[in-house]
């Protein structure tokens, strides 16, 4: 998931060690000095670290220390810092004097023509953010869009406090049998989340009545933030959020978002209906007395006929999935595909903000050092469980014709090495691995002239790409054999095994992803035409029976758990739009070799390379040869739930 990487009022702080030790020019055809002390990345991975525990940062992104500092002085000062930062950005952004000289230079075409491509759009981006600010607004109105864009910030911060926040019930509200499964407060119950993957039926039903149970405050919280955003919009120019948001994105408008969903939706529903008649079968058979499929049966018995049909136990893969063994994957795949190792480096005293941290030196072949990687893989005490990728610092091209070589933090949840054994990941820790993997290398392959637009500072519909991408890497045989040996004995992971763990994810697939559908319309629908039709929970009940087919659960409100109308507003079918645009470029370059060098060039030079300093789809163009319709993005979603993995595992000629 990436979070906190691709807005464009973000400020970017970074660490004095670190920033001391970047150096070098982009264009340059000499090596960057490299480093003497650098070492193995997969042993780095497989050891508990050496030395001190060593002092926080002095300076750094306010959004990384908000959410992955240990200390909550920290973070609540970093959620201040954030806030600021928010109001003064809005404020430069309705700042006429600097809005006039950008018009000025726009305006003059010879001056333009003389500037390069990349430059070009990023003035044009500027100007854009000018906009829908309201620049162009009497003072005002301007006065008044900086008020709701800091009313905005403070309702977001609000809502996505109360997605997660605990229920808490008297204990005899719920028979005595399943108190166990939940956490106990004196004589209360606490209810912190939907238990999902509960074997008991009536387990995941109480947590999902009783969690999703409508809370008023959070439910004017959001009425408040969707009124808000609409109000903004209109008053800068646009009909709807969702038509201000979805400027400059792959799909531009929301009536393409819309077009895209149901076309989908309707390729999916026989799939679905499937779907849905295979888990009843399953609710059935384990439970015949109460055998309606309702929206909290999915995850479970989906999971259930996947084990039963491929025996699928994450506990029999984790002993050929280390995370050093995975490390070096990563390491083989991408010096293999791009010419980049990666190299451990021991930190300076006060570089890091914990123990765990590893720091990653990427270093190319002929370009030498690319940029620095900190990972925080590991559990702790008041860690987000959430994974995430943190642009630290961005790379950009300096007066002085030197590249700034970006910084960036990967955080995970991965559970401790002991004394016995390496930490072992479960083939879904080691796909998300591979995920935010994804997202660092977007970050560090990044060359552009400006930080406005580095790296994984793009549109959200793109930003995922790279990431998905790899996680076809990481269900790849071929790939997978490089890596996955057994830490003991150092058998190698058993083709079959691949094999039916990739078969067992085509299962139930379509339900997922209509699912998503579901999401990403009720999103649009959401951050559509104000005032809305009617509430917003009787338009999930709409959206969730046009759109996914289980039926609404009465006194719940799903919406209000719903933390991504947060950072993904208007945008969630961004994960459907980049997964879309991932299948494409796999099966065009990646499929009959994943370690095709040729076509990893081309992708770094087509698509990486760029950020956001040029439009998404002529990018896509630039790697696929042709421009895709809508057409093309949905017939590649469904082409992946018919995919034939015996392909994945053809042996490499």
């Amino acid at each position: 998931m990436l979070l906190a990487a691709g807005t464009r009022y973000a400020y970017r702080l970074c660490g004095r060690r670190a920033a001391a030790a970047l150096q070098g020019h982009a264009g340059r055809s000499c090596a960057r000095s490299v480093s003497t002390s650098w070492s193995p990345v997969g042993a780095a991975f497989n050891v508990k670290p050496q030395g001190h525990l060593w002092d926080l940062l002095g300076e750094r992104r306010a959004d990384f220390v908000k959410i992955g500092h240990p200390e909550q002085a920290f973070r609540e000062a970093a959620q201040e810092a954030c806030r600021s930062i928010g109001t003064m950005v809005e404020k430069l952004n309705t700042n006429v004097e600097l809005y006039q000289s950008l018009q000025k230079l726009l305006d003059d075409k010879k001056l333009m023509d003389s500037l390069d491509a990349e430059t070009r759009r990023v003035a044009e981006l500027f100007m854009f953010d000018f906009e829908i600010s309201g620049i162009h607004l009497d003072e005002e109105k301007r006065r008044r869009a900086v008020d709701l864009n800091v009313k905005i910030l403070d309702l977001s911060s609000a809502f996505l406090m109360g997605t997660n926040f605990p229920i808490k019930i008297q204990k005899h509200l719920l028979p005595e049998h399943i108190q166990h499964h939940f956490a106990r407060d004196g004589r209360h119950l606490v209810i912190d989340g939907l238990h999902a993957e509960a074997s008991d039926d009536l387990v995941r039903e109480a947590a999902y009545k009783i969690f999703l149970y409508p809370n008023a405050d959070q439910l004017k919280c959001l009425e408040e933030l969707l009124s808000s955003r609409d109000l903004l919009a209109n008053l800068v120019g646009y009909s709807t959020f969702s038509h201000r948001a979805l400027q400059g994105t792959i799909a531009q408008t929301p009536e393409t978002v819309m077009q895209f969903l149901e076309k989908l939706s309707e390729k999916l529903c026989e799939r679905t209906r499937k779907d849905f008649e295979m888990m009843q079968g399953m609710k059935t058979k384990l439970n015949p007395q109460n055998s309606e499929l309702m929206p909290w049966d999915p995850p479970y018995y989906s999971g259930v006929i996947r084990a039963e049909r491929y025996n699928i136990e994450p506990s029999l893969y984790c002993p050929f999935l280390s995370l050093g063994a995975c490390m070096e994957g990563l390491n083989v795949l991408f010096n293999r595909l791009l010419g980049v190792t990666l190299y451990a480096e021991q930190p300076f005293k006060g570089e890091v903000w914990c123990i765990d941290v590893r720091k990653l030196a990427v270093v190319h072949e002929s370009e030498g050092l690319l940029g620095y990687i900190y990972c925080d893989f590991f559990q702790r005490a008041n860690k987000p469980q959430q994974d995430c990728h943190f642009t630290i610092r961005g790379g950009r091209l300096k007066e002085d014709g030197s590249y700034q070589l970006p910084v960036v933090v990967l955080m995970l949840n991965l559970p401790h090495a002991s004394r016995d054994f390496p930490t072992l990941l479960t083939p879904g820790m080691m796909e998300n691995l591979f995920h935010e993997m994804g997202h660092a290398m977007h970050s560090m392959l990044g060359r552009t002239r400006y930080q406005h637009v580095t790296g994984t500072r793009c549109p959200t519909d793109f930003a995922e790409v790279p990431s998905i991408l790899m996680e076809y890497f990481s269900n790849d045989y071929r790939v997978v054999s490089q890596f996955a040996k057994h830490y003991q004995t150092g058998q190698p992971l058993p083709k079959a095994m691949v094999s039916r763990l990739c078969e067992s994810k085509k299962v139930c697939a379509a339900a997922e992803m209509q699912l998503q559908v579901f999401y990403a319309a009720l999103d649009q629908i959401y951050h559509g035409q104000h005032p809305l039709k009617k509430s917003t929970t009787d338009i999930l009940m709409e959206t969730q029976e046009q759109f996914y087919g289980l039926p609404y659960v009465p006194d719940t409100a799903w919406q209000l758990r719903f933390s991504h109308l947060v950072g993904y507003g208007a945008k969630y079918y961004s994960y459907l739009m980049s997964r879309a645009v991932a299948s494409m470029v796999w099966k065009e370059c990646f499929l009959q070799d994943p370690f095709n060098r040729a076509a990893g060039e081309r992708y770094r030079r087509e698509m990486l390379a760029h950020g956001g300093g040029k439009e998404p789809m002529l990018m896509i163009q630039g790697m696929l040869q042709k421009c895709p319709s809508i057409d093309d993005f949905v017939d590649a979603l469904v082409s992946d739930l018919n995919l034939d993995f015996e392909t994945f595992f053809m042996d490499s000629k």
